[in-house]
This record gives structure tokens, sequence and C-alpha cells, in this order.
């Protein structure tokens, strides 16, 4: 808890998750990090919470290198030098978002997302995630079908992100 200046938060899980190889306090404080790094990767995931360890398992079904991003704090990644965000978050390089969740602000970070589209369900954990496709194997499924098609175009014309231009964020209270 070294922030002084803003709020600050602890998010837990009931969620049985495993311990990535890769993690580190550095890396949070910074606000994402590469913990899977291949060089020259077909493409990066990035994810934050419990979907880094969907995009580390989907990664393993896929043919290629796959890059991992750990992502737990976006306002963090955002104030850090231009350098080490083009570091984490490379050009020519798909980069592609898992995320329960909309895809609020992962166009930010992000050629693609992988996200929910429609409002949640009830019931078990592991069939909701299921039904969303937020299996490792449905995961690998989505990311094949995009590198195949619209990520083929995104990797030969180097489109870059938001996130690869913009001046470090400021901090403020009001973020």
């Amino acid at each position: 808890m070294e922030q002084e200046d803003t709020p600050s938060v602890l998010a837990l899980s009931r969620q049985n998750l495993p311990q990535l190889a890769g993690t580190s306090i550095e890396g949070v404080s910074k606000g994402a990090y590469t913990i899977v790094e291949e060089k020259d990767p077909d493409a990066i995931l990035i994810a934050t919470g419990s979907e880094v360890a969907l995009c580390v398992e989907a990664a393993k079904l896929l043919e290629g290198k796959f890059s991992i991003v750990s992502m737990p704090c976006a306002k963090l990644f955002d104030e850090q030098p231009i350098e080490y965000r083009r570091k984490v978050l490379p050009f020519k390089t798909p980069i592609i978002a898992v995320e329960m969740a909309a895809a609020s602000g992962w166009y930010k970070y992000a050629n693609h997302a992988i996200v929910m589209r429609t409002f949640g369900v009830s019931g078990k954990g592991s069939h909701c995630m299921d039904y969303f496709g937020f299996t490792p194997k449905k995961i690998a499924g989505s990311i094949k079908e995009w590198l195949g098609n619209a990520g083929k175009e995104m990797k030969s014309h180097g489109f870059a992100v938001a996130a690869q231009f913009e001046e470090p964020a400021k901090r403020n209270l009001h973020y």
C-alpha cells in the first residue's frame, strides 16, 4: 500500500486460481508487465485478474508463440514512460485482450478483445464460463480465428494502439 495520493483496493477472488510463474510485485507497481515473454510473438494476450491464467492455458493450446501481459492497473500503466509501454505492448504485434466483462477501455491497449457481449446468466461458475466462451479451449479458438482473419491484416499493416503514443498520464484524485 504505497499509494498516498489515490485510493487503493485489494481485489480478492473466491476462484481457485494458480500462482503464475513470472508474476511480481515490481510488475504490479507498473500497472502492466509481461509474465510470459516470447521473442517475435505471433500475438500478445493481455488480461487482468483470473483471465491471465486463462490466457496462459489458452496459449499452450495454440500453435505459435504468444507473450502474456498481466495488467492489474491500467492507470498505473498509463503513468509509465512511453518506452516502457512500447516494450510491453510493441508495434506490429497483434494484441488481444481477454476480459470476462465488457470491452470498456481495452481498445486503448488491444487491437481485439474477447469479452462478454451480453448480460450474464445464473448458474455454476464453470458452466457460465463455458457458456460465454471463457475456457482455455474456447479462448484459443477465438484467438486462432481472429489471427486468421482481421489479425492477419493488422499484423501486415502494423496498426498501433493508443497506449503506444500517449504521453504518460499525470496522477490526480479524479481519475
